[in-house]
């Protein structure tokens, strides 16, 4: 570290850098940018980034970068500024007195985001798969680790810098960086929608990984860069004017194809470099319909359709809902051109609806509620050329984006998904129920923290455990905050539900047979019985009665809704005879019930008006005696159960 107050010469024309933002900021926001320039010039001196360039220079470079794509002013200041956590102490305060809070916390999210090069050695995994989702993990935690956006596309600029000097690097960095911009940082801009980026990204990666195919590429373009763009801004104003004339509404853009997707789409189709006629494209963006197929008979008649290279996918919408009309061409000096024809509101679903682009080009499944967040964000990128007002501006881009996950890392590197609110606990139940169930401690970034800590994006987790151990209770007590997950707290609770499970299953068999016992049933089917209760077998159903997790209620009505079969084989038909055979014809309630077959007993010969009881037998059905009956004083204490309560009707 070193003080601000120290000087040195500068390796780089500040001055002349700073006429070119001319142009783009007022005269007092230059002022800022220049004093932001002042203080990192002395930090910056004699240091180098990994490709061998200055890190003023550098830094820059990508402040520039951002510049032309119309970021504000706080942005391209935040860039200049971006290394100076690691050269200036007390830098914080510093950043926030000299430059406002926004310029500061863009820097701290930078410094954030530096962090996960250290786990770039996970992409190496012989796990494809599950390379492709920690890799995709990766890309949204660039998005949830920081509050202001502006944040991502400093670091996608800064990105963009690195591998355009690149060449200075040693040729295992070459890889390292290039592998990490294909895997990370293009998609990632791909997905922002910041096209120039993307492409020079692609471009460029492919150049170090593939350098042979790529060079071969290059050479059967046969033409610079510059040539094919000047190409295509001639053929935006031929079709123009041809659509014009007929009186068709529709804006025309274009780009000449990059070399990532030529040989991407060479090794998708699986055909030669002759053979594509997407080299070169254009795109008309109508109002309607029948202007699309107007525009498209215009372009037919201006240059000549190659055959079989027609689809209409208007009429005929692609799986994901993608619709436009797709045609080739022999468009001027002989050369391959294709055309996509859409309407502004087909362009919007492709762009940020359920067809977007970028989906079809990663062939990945879609995460509806992310999707939602990245095209809010475009459709933001859009907005921030009507947003004259900073402040503004620095609102909308505040980033309520992802804030409902959380993305932490494990000791190895792998990153970990969990719900905002989750603690050490939901992070070690994630990884295992194993490891959940033996967790005793756990550090963040090298620290002790409380088993209920919350975590935040970016931090390093390690759980301390026993070798033989068991989930607390407390851990599904909600105040006291053990568990924030959903899933951990279902298998914290399966743990419990498990446990002296023997011992439970025998102690509900006992209360079962008592129920029946007091039902009067000694025959049912008592499988039948745990399914009606939703169980899938009968000793889940026993264990959950001996944890009192069914009421007594509850397993009654099941029985009762039994009773019409299984009394009549227990009891013979007495009990549900007809009311004419009735030795008492439904004068009597019992147990809350009426129309039950009853007969009044002999040895003590009740009568309306009597208190009275009812008394379950084994084969004549349910018999009133009078309360104050000889038999029913003297019946031993283990038939009691066969008392019900009854009364006379009035």
């Amino acid at each position: 570290m070193v003080s601000i107050r120290q000087k040195t010469s500068l390796s780089i024309n500040i001055p002349s850098w700073l006429d070119e933002l001319a142009h783009t900021f007022k005269s007092e926001e230059i002022q800022v940018i220049r004093k932001a320039c002042e203080m990192a010039a002395p930090l910056y001196a004699g240091k180098k980034v990994l490709t061998g360039t200055p890190l003023l220079q550098h830094a820059l470079g990508a402040a520039g970068i951002l510049a032309n794509m119309g970021m504000d002013q706080e942005t391209v200041t935040a860039t200049v500024l971006h290394a100076i956590p690691e050269y200036l102490d007390d830098w914080v305060n510093t950043a926030e007195e000299e430059f406002g809070h926004n310029v500061k916390e863009m820097v701290v999210g930078i410094s954030r985001m530096e962090h996960i090069r250290q786990f770039s050695e996970m992409r190496t995994s012989k796990e494809k798969e599950e390379t492709a989702k920690q890799i995709e993990s990766i890309r949204k935690m660039l998005l949830a680790m920081v509050d202001d956006i502006r944040v991502v596309f400093i670091k996608l600029a800064e990105r963009t810098q690195t591998l355009r000097n690149l060449a200075g690097a040693s040729p295992d960095m070459q890889i390292l960086i290039a592998q990490e911009t294909h895997s990370i940082f293009a998609p990632l801009a791909n997905r922002l929608g910041v096209w120039q980026i993307k492409w020079e990204l692609e471009d460029l990666s492919v150049r170090y990984l593939e350098p042979e195919l790529y060079h071969k590429v290059a050479k059967l373009l046969d033409e610079r860069r510059i040539d094919r763009e000047h190409y295509i801004t001639n053929v935006i104003k031929l079709l123009e004017q041809a659509l014009s004339l007929e009186n068709i509404p529709g804006q025309v853009s274009g780009r000449p194809k990059h070399i990532y997707s030529i040989i991407n789409k060479m090794k998708r189709k699986q055909i030669a470099f002759g053979k594509l006629y997407d080299v070169r494209a254009v795109r008309i963006l109508t109002d309607s319909i029948e202007d699309c197929y107007a525009a498209l008979s215009t372009v037919h008649e201006l240059w000549s359709p190659i055959a079989s290279e027609f689809d209409d996918y208007i009429a005929h919408p692609k799986g994901n809902g993608y619709r436009s009309l797709h045609t080739a061409v022999t468009g001027p000096r002989g050369l391959a051109l294709e055309v996509q024809i859409r309407t502004h509101d087909m362009h919007h679903d492709s762009e940020l609806g359920i067809a977007a682009h970028w989906r079809y080009k990663e062939n990945k499944k879609s995460d509806a509620g992310f999707d939602e967040k990245i095209a809010w964000l475009r459709q933001i990128l859009a907005w921030k050329t009507e947003l004259a007002d900073s402040d503004n501006l620095q609102a909308q881009f505040r980033n309520e984006l992802l804030q409902d996950r959380v993305y932490v890392f494990t000791p190895q590197g792998k990153v970990i998904d969990l719900p905002n609110g989750a603690t050490p606990v939901d992070f070690s139940y994630t990884l295992h129920t194993e490891l959940g169930h033996r967790t005793r401690g756990a550090k963040v970034d090298g620290k002790i923290v409380p088993l209920n800590f919350k975590l935040k994006n970016g931090q390093r987790i390690e759980i301390l455990t026993t070798k033989i151990g068991s989930p607390s209770r407390d851990w599904v007590n909600p105040s006291l905050g053990y568990l924030h997950s959903s899933r951990a707290r279902a298998k914290v609770r399966a743990w419990f539900k498990m446990q002296n499970y023997d011992e439970s299953v025998s102690q509900g068999r006992t209360q079962l047979d008592r129920e029946l016992h007091r039902h009067g049933i000694t025959s049912i089917n008592q499988e039948k019985l745990a399914q009606r209760l939703n169980f899938n077998k009968l000793e889940d159903l026993l264990a959950a009665l001996g944890r009192n997790e069914i009421t007594q209620r509850r397993i009654a009505v099941a029985i009762q809704s039994e009773l019409p079969t299984k009394v009549i084989e227990m009891a013979k038909p007495n009990v549900f005879k007809p009311a004419t055979q009735r030795t008492l014809k439904a004068d009597v309630t019992v147990g809350g019930v009426n129309n039950l077959m009853t007969r009044l007993a002999k040895c003590c010969n009740p009568v309306p008006g009597e208190a009275i009881i009812g008394y379950v037998t084994r084969d004549r059905g349910i018999t009133i005696h009078r309360e104050n009956c000889t038999f029913m004083l003297k019946m031993i204490e283990s038939r009691t159960d066969r008392k019900l309560t009854a009364q006379w009707n009035e």
